[in-house]
């Protein structure tokens, strides 16, 4: 099967969190719903900063804290020298740098959509996800499709090309989610790290940028942490430890579930996001986004019952 960007992630290492894969499933399954269900609850945490912080502070600020939180999670577990080993690699140091731009990309515009009532476009571009990485497998890593993955990418995709040629609504959010993501799945499965080290990393290379940034919104006086209320404090500090989280289930999840298990999981993030959208913010749901949700859901649908078929197999031959 192909794995998700949040596997591709966390399949080399994770070793740190200890046990057996086949040791203690019921851990492993409570923390795969604990991180995809943090996961889904994003939309809500980020809509609590109502309009005291812009998006792109929030991007920031979210990516200095959860550097801190790694900084200390990292000298706490003594994995200091697998930071360390990654800096003396310099074509993995690349790749984590061509990994960071993704994922920051990802990120800021997650959180600008959530903010501005595009909810939708983040639920419709994580549920295209698993099929775009079926294509980079194929443009990048030389990996052939199966006959019933093509049909879900081909379904899929008229989904979208339905919404652009009948409708002129062209899902710009959910297309640069997806790519943003499987790019950043594709370079991180390059590179032999786990999640963890890798993340520190990469907000390690995106500090200075970070900082910088952060600089000019307070000279400019668009920056409200420490300026506003101790609300909006907690809930920037926050983002960086929701960032955390979700990843230390995942690992723990990963180390005990097969990834069949954690491919099907995946689906409880882009489910929670559209009925968050749709049932507590009240977005519209249109006939073209109800096309466009039917064929990715039905790519998907053709997509994971192949997944499942294929595990059977795999299992008859043992």
């Amino acid at each position: 099967m192909k794995s998700s960007p949040k596997m591709a992630a966390n399949e080399k290492s994770i070793s740190a969190f200890g046990a057996n894969p086949q040791d203690n499933a019921p851990l492993g399954a409570a923390a795969a719903i604990g991180a995809f269900g943090i996961w889904a609850l994003f939309p809500i945490y980020f809509n609590q900063f109502g309009s005291r912080a812009s998006a792109w502070e929030i991007l920031l600020q979210r990516l200095i804290w959860a550097w801190l939180f790694l900084l200390a999670f990292v000298l706490l577990s003594g994995r200091w020298g697998r930071v360390a080993a990654l800096f003396r690699r310099p074509k993995a140091l690349l790749a984590l740098a061509g990994s960071a731009l993704a994922i920051s990309t990802n990120w800021g515009i997650f959180i600008w959509a959530v903010t501005h009532g595009e909810i939708l476009q983040s639920s419709l571009g994580y549920y295209i996800n698993p099929l775009f990485n079926v294509l980079l497998g194929y443009c990048f890593l030389g990996e052939r499709p199966q006959p019933l993955q093509r049909l879900a990418i081909a379904v899929a995709s008229a989904g979208v090309l339905f919404s652009v040629i009948g409708y002129g609504q062209v899902p710009w959010l959910a297309l640069i989610l997806a790519v943003s993501f499987g790019l950043y799945g594709l370079i991180r499965k390059q590179v032999e790290t786990d999640s963890i080290t890798g993340l520190m990393v990469e907000t390690m290379l995106l500090l200075p940028v970070a900082a910088g940034w952060l600089t000019a919104l307070y000279l400019n006086g668009e920056a409200v942490f420490l300026l506003f209320d101790a609300r909006t404090d907690l809930l920037l500090v926050g983002a960086g430890l929701i960032t955390l989280l979700p990843l230390m289930l995942f690992a723990v999840a990963a180390r005990r579930l097969r990834l069949t298990t954690l491919g099907f999981a995946q689906y409880i993030a882009p489910t929670g996001h559209f009925l968050i959208g749709v049932l507590l913010y009240g977005e519209p749901f249109t006939t073209a986004d109800g096309i466009t949700f039917g064929c990715i859901w039905a790519g998907l649908a053709i997509y994971t019952a192949d997944m499942w078929w294929a595990h059977r197999r795999q299992l008859e031959l043992k």
